[in-house]
């Protein structure tokens, strides 16, 4: 019998399809300063540890004609599903532990992780897995925090948690992400589109 995992997966609000116009310019400055670090990195195959739905997978499948993409999360019978929605003919959906990956040192040209590490019990063990597996780059986001709370807060949400967002166990500011990632490699661009701390990380 499947079971849900206990850490969450998928998105917890449909931000990538949201009629809030607030929220979608949001996004767009998000997806924005996401693409052209893609572009920077210029990755002829990637992994993308913690997929979720596959929305972002898909698309860099769509850009990566012809190289490999594999997007890994957790089994959960809802990801399954929107997985089945955004097959591509270089796209490979796994179930896997992001802390034990089932790849071989190098085996791809970039990892992503893309709102994830806030999730994850060990992000320091995600990170090194990341590294591993990575010829060339990590690009990476998470929340940026206190302001990602704030907002929250200004909003109404998640009042007796102090505006953190359920499954949130990790919180980094900007400098503390970015010192955090500088033990896996050379820090190449910090994006900071609100309320968001976004880096691209040349690995060792």
């Amino acid at each position: 019998m499947t079971t849900v995992p206990s850490v969450p997966t998928g998105n917890f609000t449909d931000k990538y399809n949201t009629r809030n116009p607030v929220m979608r310019r949001l996004m767009a400055a998000f997806l924005q300063d996401l693409d052209e670090l893609f572009g920077i990195a210029q990755p002829s195959s990637l992994l993308d540890v913690g997929c979720g739905e596959g929305v972002l997978t898909s698309r860099w499948a769509d850009r990566i004609v012809g190289g490999r993409i594999v997007g890994i999360d957790l089994d959960d019978p809802k990801l399954r599903v929107e997985w089945e929605h955004r097959r591509r003919p270089n796209l490979e959906y796994r179930v896997a532990d992001a802390t034990a990956l089932p790849f071989e040192n190098g085996e791809f040209d970039i990892a992503t992780s893309i709102e994830v590490l806030e999730h994850v019990p060990d992000p320091e063990a995600t990170l090194a897995e990341m590294v591993r597996v990575a010829r060339r780059y990590l690009l990476v986001s998470v929340p940026r925090e206190p302001i990602w709370r704030l907002l929250n807060l200004a909003r109404g949400a998640y009042i007796k948690d102090l505006g953190n967002t359920p499954g949130h166990l990790n919180h980094w500011s900007k400098g503390g992400f970015v010192s955090l990632l500088s033990h896996y490699g050379t820090v190449q661009q910090v994006r900071s589109p609100l309320p968001w701390t976004m880096a691209l990380v040349r690995v060792a």
